[in-house]
């Protein structure tokens, strides 16, 4: 018996909607990460990029644990001299909750081709609308505690 090798070719992605509503962001994360790797699926092939479509709903009510909105900060740097920049997560998660799970998702995948190829199938909004109906999404029914 030889080991199945899915083909990038012979793929079929389906479109899974995950509801963030009161619902932790790492906890979200992990989830929507594993789909748009293909984990969940048996044909997972490490070195091809074999998962699906995922549209985030709710992220402006998805919560952070413990005091992690006054704690934790985004910083990025603007490449001058000095140009380091820090945003506090309270403010991040009132005005751009969809960059907040963005960037929670683009942590947890590959940093490589594979994981930019992935990062290119999700869809986050931050309230319950979407625009995808036309892709007939279905919700996700995994566990995210």
């Amino acid at each position: 018996m030889s080991t199945f090798m899915a083909k990038p070719n012979e793929l079929e992605r389906k479109w899974y909607i995950i509801d963030a509503t009161d619902k932790p962001l790492g906890r979200v994360a992990s989830a929507a990460a594993s789909i748009l790797r293909g984990k969940i699926k048996p044909t997972f092939t490490p070195h091809v990029d074999c998962g699906d479509f995922v549209i985030i709903i709710n992220a402006e009510k998805a919560v952070l644990t413990g005091k992690k909105l006054d704690q934790k900060y985004y910083r990025y740097h603007t490449g001058y001299v000095g140009g380091l920049k820090e945003i506090q997560y309270r403010k991040l998660m009132a005005e751009k909750p969809e960059k907040a799970m963005t960037l929670a998702i683009k942590g947890m995948l590959p940093h490589n081709t594979i994981g930019a190829n992935s990062l290119t199938r999700l869809r986050v909004y931050k309230g319950a609308e979407h625009k995808h109906e036309a892709q007939k999404p279905e919700m996700y029914t995994g566990e995210i505690k």
